[in-house]
This record gives structure tokens, sequence and C-alpha cells, in this order.
């Protein structure tokens, strides 16, 4: 999208959390914010009770509807059609932004073509809406002075995850919505630092800023910056390929830091099978975990509270860690374990502090070369902060002033997820998160205050498919998919639609991930956690 699909792509909000607070439109799609997010949900309360509309798309009753002024309830792995019509009625009753769409941007007449098989009626009949129901979401948006847009991984976590993400940017574009304080295209980061581990190049592709690996003089910037003669021209390797390239013999060891595969990967037999084959798995991290079991050599790393450096949040804000206690046992710092590894290995790195290692970063890294520790002692600063006068940027693409000119509309086609229910298998299963455990459970699990509160997996079932089944709540079942099944308690709640289950990851004993789909996003390489065939069965 010509700078803004660079900035989606790598998850950045383009605004800023206080802006929440002064936005008219707040419109939440495929994101569970009070218990994914619960900070910035609380910030969305604080908007709705100043007098914002919060507007909430999601195939489940997740706890923010209770705050919304409107929920529409589609359909899971619908998301682009569902827009796709809302633009569709944008253009048709001409609330888009002629002047914005006319100066900033270009492909607006592919969008338009594209768009204009998507009537409400048709859509309706992908996504699950009454054709009124998106007629009246394109007019809330339509009519709304700005709207600010907030996702997450209910929409990246599908095969067409890059095409969800592309079609949410083309409806603000539409509107105009970009550029300006209070609107924009806000993905929530989903786990602490992952906006800062992404920065970092923590991807397969680039190096830090999102510089790509494939460009001559970015890895010539580097090469010399590390004493090196050459960098590789090749792309390393993302997760479904690493996984295909261990099974078939290509891949002979594999390092983790920080990274429960076994819990957090779809299909989780496959995964399984893939760390058995190893020749050498190496794991590091805070605590023992289901990944560490496997493992033949574990590295023990320290938490964020015994170290120092510096974490980036959603809003692309760089802050500083500090040191609070020291790490237990043989537990070092992860940029230790780096550098001694490589040290070992024949290559001296040479850093002593973190503090070092960040004046590397920003002497390579344009969008952060104007924050320093001693700047962010007391408060973070936003990226772009390009010099050591500049104050940080709280919302992107100012007086719309893209990287690479104009933004470029990119409209999809919806597709279906890339299993549908049949008749063997008729329900859908949806995945997520609860508030009171955490991811994998690597750390909540050892919480006895969490496990108290939320003790258990629970599969969310329909009423009505609970009736046909005769599962009662709080009846133990069997989720089966074509990968496995698992066992957990029935939670009969209208929470989900029929013909939809929803169910997490965080317990070893129960594990979604034991029967979610291991297909990918051709692009990014992320799992379809938000879809797949099961059924259900009543022990």
């Amino acid at each position: 999208m010509a700078g803004l699909a660079s900035t989606l792509g790598a998850g950045a909000m383009t605004n800023s959390i206080r802006e929440i607070e002064n936005a008219p439109v707040i419109f939440v799609i495929g994101s569970n914010t009070t218990e994914a997010h619960p900070v910035i949900a609380n910030i969305m309360k604080r908007a709705v009770k100043k007098g914002s509309r919060l507007i909430v798309a999601d195939p489940r009753k997740i706890s923010l509807t209770r705050w919304a002024a409107r929920h529409f309830q589609h359909k899971v792995g619908s998301d682009i059609a569902l827009l796709n019509a809302v633009m569709h009625e944008i253009i048709k009753n001409d609330r888009h932004d002629k002047k914005f769409i006319n100066n900033y941007t270009e492909g607006f007449e592919k969008l338009m073509e594209t768009v204009s098989e998507y009537t409400p009626a048709y859509a309706s009949g992908i996504c699950g809406l009454p054709a009124d129901e998106i007629r009246e979401l394109a007019k809330i948006l339509g009519e709304a002075e700005k709207v600010a847009l907030f996702y997450t991984l209910g929409i990246t976590e599908h095969v067409t995850g890059t095409d969800n993400v592309r079609t949410c940017a083309n409806l603000q574009m539409l509107l105009g919505n970009i550029g300006k304080e209070s609107s924009g295209v806000n993905p929530l980061r989903g786990q602490n630092n992952v906006q800062g581990a992404c920065d970092m190049g923590a991807l397969p592709d680039v190096y830090t800023d999102y510089q790509k690996a494939a460009y001559p003089a970015v890895r010539k910037k580097f090469a010399k910056a590390w004493g090196v003669n050459s960098l590789p021209e090749q792309e390393g390797t993302k997760i479904p390929a690493m996984f295909d390239g261990i099974i078939h013999g290509n891949v002979k060891a594999l390092y983790l830091a920080g990274e429960n595969i076994v819990m957090s990967e779809p299909n989780q037999a496959h995964t399984v099978k893939a760390l058995e084959k190893l020749e050498l798995l190496i794991v590091q991290d805070i605590f023992i975990n289901e990944t560490a079991e496997h493992a033949d050599v574990v590295f023990p790393a320290s938490c964020f509270a015994e170290k120092d450096g510096t974490f980036t949040n959603t809003e692309r804000r760089v802050q500083r860690v500090r040191k609070a206690v020291k790490p237990p046992g043989l537990a070092m710092d992860d940029w230790w374990i780096t550098c001694e590894l490589s040290r070992r290995m024949g290559f001296e790195m040479g850093y002593t502090s973190a503090e070092q290692i960040w004046e590397e970063i920003r002497s390579l890294t344009p969008s952060m070369s104007g924050i320093t520790y001693k700047r962010i002692e007391h408060q973070g600063i936003q990226w772009p902060c390009t010099d050591e006068e500049h104050n940080g940027t709280c919302y992107l693409y100012c007086n719309n002033v893209f990287p690479c000119g104009k933004a470029t509309f990119q409209p999809a086609h919806w597709k279906p997820p890339a299993e549908c229910p049949d008749n063997e298998y008729p329900i859908v299963l949806t995945t997520g998160r609860r508030l009171y455990q955490y991811h994998t459970g690597t750390q909540t699990r050892l919480s006895a205050g969490f496990d108290e509160i939320c003790p258990e997996e629970l599969i969310e079932v329909n009423p009505k498919d609970a009736e046909k089944l005769d599962i009662k709540d709080g009846d133990y079942i069997f989720a089966v998919s074509r990968r496995g099944r698992v066992k957990a308690k029935a939670w009969v709640t209208d929470r989900v639609l029929t013909g939809v289950c929803f169910m997490t990851f965080h317990f070893r004993e129960a594990c979604a991930n034991v029967i979610t789909n291991d297909v990918f996003d051709p692009v990014t390489g992320t799992a379809e956690y938000k879809a797949c065939a099961v059924r259900l069965e009543k022990i």
C-alpha cells in the first residue's frame, strides 16, 4: 500500500492509544479487546462514556459488545465479503472521501470494480448478516466525522490474513481516515514487545526498521557495521517452511528463544513429529515448558524484571526496561547468551551492555536514530524519531505524506477458510484467548491465583448445537478434527453462533492446537487458527 502496507504488514498502529478517547467512532473488527488487550479496552470504554460510538464486528459476543452501540455478528472468515459490501454501499451512496482519494491515492478504479460485485444481498449470503445490517454499518462508518479502526488476530489468523488487513486499510483510505488524529488503522499487538521484536528484524526478510535484506545497499550497510564481508541475499525461512524442512531432512537444528511451539503452533502432532526428528533442539526460556521437554540443550534466560533494555509497545513507543532483581541461578540476559554462543563458535561480537547494543541499533535504524537512553529515561518516544531534536510521531502520514508517494488501494476478493464444515465435521472451531490465562500458559499456569480463577479449558457451544447433541453446560465433551481430539468442559452459551465453537490454547491438558489446521497465509506464513472443521462428541 505504498508505505501504508509496510507499516500495517509490520503490525504497527498508525495512531496512538491516547487518541482513542477522542475518536467519534471506534470500529473494532476481529479483536476480543477486553480479554486480549484489557488496558486498551478500558480506554475504549472511557471513550464511550465521553460520547464515542463503539461499533464491534465479531463472530462472538465478546465482553466489549456490552459497551457497543452496535454489534454485527458475522460468520467466521467472512471479513472481506463484509467490508467489501460496506465499501460498495459507501461508494454507492457517495460517502467516500473524493478529495483524499483523488489527491493522495491510486488504484481507486480497481477497488470500485472489485467491490461492485459485493452487493449487500450477495455479501449477506457469505457473512450471515441481513443486507439491511450491512447497509446500516456502511451508513454509520460513511457518515462519521472520523473512524478509528482496530483489529487483531481475528483478522490476521486466516489463510487470507494479508488480504484481510489490506481490506481494512482500503476501507479507511476510502473514508479518508488516514493521516489524522483519532483515526487510522490500528492493529493491537498480542504479546509484550512483539512490536519491538519485529522492529528489530526478527522476521525472515528484513533487518531493523523493516529494511529489506534483498536490497544490496541494506546488506552492505549491515555487513560493514558487523565487520563481515557479506550477508545472505536470500530471505530466511518462515515457520511453515522450517517444519517442512525438518520433516524432509533439510533442517537439522532449531534454536528457539521464548517460543513454546508445541502449544502455540497448529496441528500439535505435526509439530512434535518435527521436533523429534531434529538432530539438535536448543530452547532459551525463563521456564521449562512443553517444548523444552524435547530439547537437547536449555539456556535459562532472565525475565523482563531481571534485565536492562527496551520494549516497544503497540503504539510504536520505545520504552526503557530496567533490572529490578538479579536473575536466579544460571539465568542470563538473552543478548549475553547469544554473544557467548557466538564467541564459542568463533565470532566475537564484543557487546558489553544493552545500551551499547541500542546505540548500534539506532545508528543503523533511521526511524529510531533520535531515540537515546537519556531521552527515554522517564517517558518513551514513538518512532519515527529521526534525530535527537525530533519529539517522535504520534500518528503516521500527517499531511498525507506517504513514504512512496501515493497510497495504493489493494482490493481483494473473499475466499472461504481452507477447511469448511461438512457432514463429518459440521462445526467451525475458532480459537483465541481468555483474560486470566496467557498464551501457552508458560507463566500464568504457574500462578495459583490465575489458575484458581480460570483452572481449565472450556469449549463454548451454542445452545441449539448443545441441544442437538444432548450436551449440558459443564459436561465433558470431545472436540474432534481431522488431526486429533481434545477433551474439555462444555460452556453452553450464546456467545457463539449456531455451528460455531470456541476454545483457547492455554491448557496443555486440552490445547486447541491439537486440532487446529496447519494451513497458512501464503504471504506472512501465519496459521489459520481462526477456522477449522470439527465435530463435538458427548462423553
